[in-house]
């Protein structure tokens, strides 16, 4: 870093992005089920609760109904129940970034990536394209075959949500973020699969030094190939928020156009974190309510919009209401990190921060 002041405001957004990804993960684990919790359901949740507009975690059941078909994790994940963050595997997988990064380098390869999901991570604590692979690692597959065999999954977003570590430690060098992403999402992703995580550690990485959020997400889309689906349906977003549609009618839009594809799938849920940082506009707690309020992942999609958001304003500027609940202190799977500090995995991905070789 040229000077302390630099230095400074780096490790600042770093733990912005850390914090970011947490509390936006909190915010959407409850109602992650995206047949169940649509648009429209979510909202009527939060009108219900008066807690609309959204400016804190969400609030307990107003109705019996809802909260038995919130996810059972949410009395840990609700307003004033928060005591530091609840186990996901949206966190666990950025430790294991970090994790992978810190015992290999930057010249890790994907066969280390699957080597330390074995070690490290339980297999009930995988789902969908990430189990098919790690139950392909376990029988003795090899890259990229374990992303293939018998893994219907290979388009959803689960690598997307492992490429938040390859942003934070590439700050400002978007194409050396995504190449890091790709490695690692080939183990068990193809096509848009691989693309939303290139695209994610990319936009984490320009959010660093973009001027705002429309132009972090012109750069990120400058990795991805632009006839892709994911790519076209990230434009699509912007073009309609460019002309002032209402942040309700772009998502009814989007959502007609990328129908039968799953809730899971990485191509609608970029649209839902398309709209959430455009119409978030760079404010924080915004940002993460209009992208959990979208609905599909939400907790995925929360995570990555804190991710971006949290960069964009340092962990200094995100309101109190987030980051107190959490209490510095993180939930996890992976073996040797449950009770970590949040503020300890931070201060570890800043050590690993270099410059491009």
């Amino acid at each position: 870093m040229s000077n302390q002041g630099t230095a400074a405001d780096l490790a600042d957004r770093i733990h912005g992005g850390w914090l970011g990804r947490i509390a936006g993960n909190m915010l959407g684990k409850p109602v992650e089920q995206g047949e169940v919790w649509t648009r429209e359901r979510i909202d009527r949740y939060l009108r219900q609760a008066a807690a609309l507009p959204l400016t804190d975690y969400l609030p307990e059941p107003a109705d019996a109904a809802d909260g038995a078909v919130l996810r059972p994790e949410w009395r840990q994940c609700v307003r004033g129940r928060i005591h530091g963050s609840c186990r996901d595997d949206d966190v666990d997988y950025a430790i294991l970034g970090l994790d992978l990064l810190e015992t290999h380098g930057f010249g890790f390869s994907t066969e280390q990536v699957g080597d330390l999901w074995l070690l490290r991570l339980p297999y009930l604590q995988t789902f969908t394209a990430e189990r098919a692979a790690y139950r392909n690692l376990a029988n003795g597959m090899k890259p990229p075959l374990t992303a293939t065999y018998d893994n219907p999954y290979q388009e959803w977003i689960g690598a997307r949500i492992r490429a938040h570590v390859y942003g934070w430690t590439c700050p400002g060098d978007p194409p050396r973020a995504a190449s890091l992403a790709r490695r690692d999402a080939v183990l068990s992703h193809t096509g848009n699969g691989v693309y939303g995580a290139m695209f994610a550690a990319a936009l984490i990485s320009a959010a660093f030094t973009a001027p705002d959020v429309r132009a972090a997400l012109d750069t990120a889309l400058a990795v991805i190939p632009a006839s892709s689906r994911l790519a076209r349906t990230v434009r699509r977003v912007v073009s309609l928020h460019e002309t002032r549609l209402p942040w309700e009618e772009t998502l009814a839009t989007v959502s007609a156009e990328t129908a039968g594809l799953g809730w899971i799938h990485t191509v609608p849920n970029a649209a839902v974190l398309t709209a959430g940082l455009l119409y978030g506009d760079g404010d924080f707690t915004r940002t993460i309510a209009l992208t959990v309020r979208g609905g599909l992942d939400t907790d995925s999609n929360g995570a990555t919009a804190g991710s971006v958001a949290g960069v964009l304003t340092g962990a200094a500027a995100i309101p109190a209401q987030w980051k107190d609940p959490l209490e510095d202190t993180v939930r996890s799977a992976v073996f040797g990190f449950d009770g970590v500090r949040i503020s300890a995995l931070a201060e570890r991905t800043l050590r690993l921060v270099s410059p491009a070789p």
